[in-house]
């Protein structure tokens, strides 16, 4: 039987998403992606010396290319809060790690940061900033309101994370108030439920729970309703 949580508010190929509409155009001093002619070891020593620099700048290394992640909003933050709390409230022994790096893509050719990912909470003990993805039961990504959210959190990442053999991906989009589940179905990810801030997202094995959406709609934008 699926578990219900109730979290306290105050209390291959990539899976492509139906999303709203974003600015054509990247904000001033927003790293565009390029092609990177870096081994990944160069790539992380590059991104923990950007990280020394400016604790902000947040690199990935997705489909060979560079990406600065974007700085999360108050939104965003809360939105993974409530997350956290709802996953230690259902098993003390998880934990939704926010900013782990990841190894990810075939071959774990790839570096990624999930907003969250859920795993034991001393799945990284030991493992530095950038860690296997073995073990991780959930990735979880917010979207931003920057020109490339849609490529890269419902094309790239889903693929990268899919070859990690991530089991579940979360898609959270506060710009339409929706939510997306992607469940690893042999190499790739199938959408297996969506809706929008209000009602119930049902979380596949092996997390097997629910999440309570009806205090998500301060963090979202006017496409969704209550449920």
């Amino acid at each position: 039987m699926a578990k219900t949580g109730v979290a306290s508010a105050a209390e291959g190929e990539g899976v492509r998403c139906n999303a709203p509409s974003v600015p054509e155009e990247p904000d001033v001093g927003v790293l565009k992606a390029h092609a990177s002619v870096l081994s990944q070891e160069q790539f992380e020593e590059l991104a923990h010396l950007g990280l020394r620099v400016e604790e902000a700048l947040r690199l990935e290394l997705i489909n060979g290319r560079i990406r600065e992640k974007p700085i999360p909003d108050g939104d965003h933050a809360e939105i993974i809060a409530w997350l956290t709390r709802l996953c230690t409230q259902i098993d003390a022994g998880w934990w939704l790690h926010v900013g782990q790096g990841l190894r990810v893509e075939k071959y774990r050719k790839g570096n990624a940061r999930p907003d969250g990912c859920l795993a034991s909470s001393d799945a990284f003990v030991g493992q530095g900033e950038w860690a296997d993805a073995e073990g991780v039961l959930m990735a979880v990504e917010v979207t931003s309101r920057d020109y490339d959210t849609n490529r890269r959190d419902r094309e790239e990442k889903p693929k990268a994370y899919a070859e990690a053999g991530i089991p579940v991906y979360l898609i959270v989009d506060p710009n339409d108030a929706t939510w997306h589940v992607l469940q690893l179905d042999g190499r790739h990810y199938v959408e297996t439920a969506k809706g929008i801030f209000g009602q119930e997202i049902p979380m596949p094995e092996p997390m097997g729970f629910t999440v309570r959406t009806a205090g998500w709609h301060p963090y979202g934008g006017t496409g969704g309703t209550s449920a």
